[in-house]
């Protein structure tokens, strides 16, 4: 299937579900394809650990794969999976204390210099810890607005919650996170 933008996608997603829901296991392999590596991000962002977030995101497409014959798209299928894969996180974090200071993947500059290198690393630390130390709510919050870039309407359907909601739970988060990063300079 081809796509020539997101309406199309969304569609092909629904119609891949469709199929999937039939028995087709072809359809779902192309939604895997297609989704699994923003499914890893999001939970190796949410918990700062690759085998773990490979585990989650294992599991949602389980879970979406047991489901699909209850599947009904409402939004982009892209909504569903992160309300997936959002709830399991949380989950998870409630089952197991968080641990912090793990590492983000270091993404440095093109050419920079050792000092740089030190400062940057520095920063993805006290960051790490910071978004660690958050409610899981918030924490997912922030992680949907920024590395995954959805807007509020989005985080709002996301995480079952209001436009509103979502803008305050962010606005808390960013307030926490500054007041940490300066606490820990």
């Amino acid at each position: 299937m081809t796509c020539k933008g997101p309406e199309k996608r969304r569609a092909d997603d629904g119609r891949l579900m469709q199929l999937t829901a039939q028995g087709d296991l072809g359809a779902f392999a192309e939604i895997v394809r297609r989704h699994q590596e923003t499914a890893w991000r999001i939970a190796h962002r949410f918990l700062g650990d690759a085998a773990e977030a490979e585990d989650i995101t294992q599991e949602a497409f389980l879970k979406i794969l047991a489901a699909a014959p209850r599947y009904r798209p409402r939004a982009a299928f892209t909504t569903y999976l992160y309300q997936v894969v959002s709830r399991l996180c949380i989950d998870h974090v409630r089952k197991k204390r968080p641990q912090t200071g793990l590492d983000l993947p270091e993404i440095p500059d093109r050419a920079p210099g050792p000092d740089k290198i030190l400062l940057q690393n520095d920063r993805t630390r006290r960051l790490r810890r910071a978004l660690d130390t958050l409610p899981p709510r918030q924490r997912l919050a922030v992680i949907l607005k920024y590395d995954e870039g959805l807007s509020y309407q989005e985080i709002a359907a996301t995480m079952g919650t209001t436009i509103k909601a979502a803008e305050r739970l962010l606005g808390r988060a960013r307030a926490a996170l500054r007041d940490r990063i300066k606490k820990s300079k």
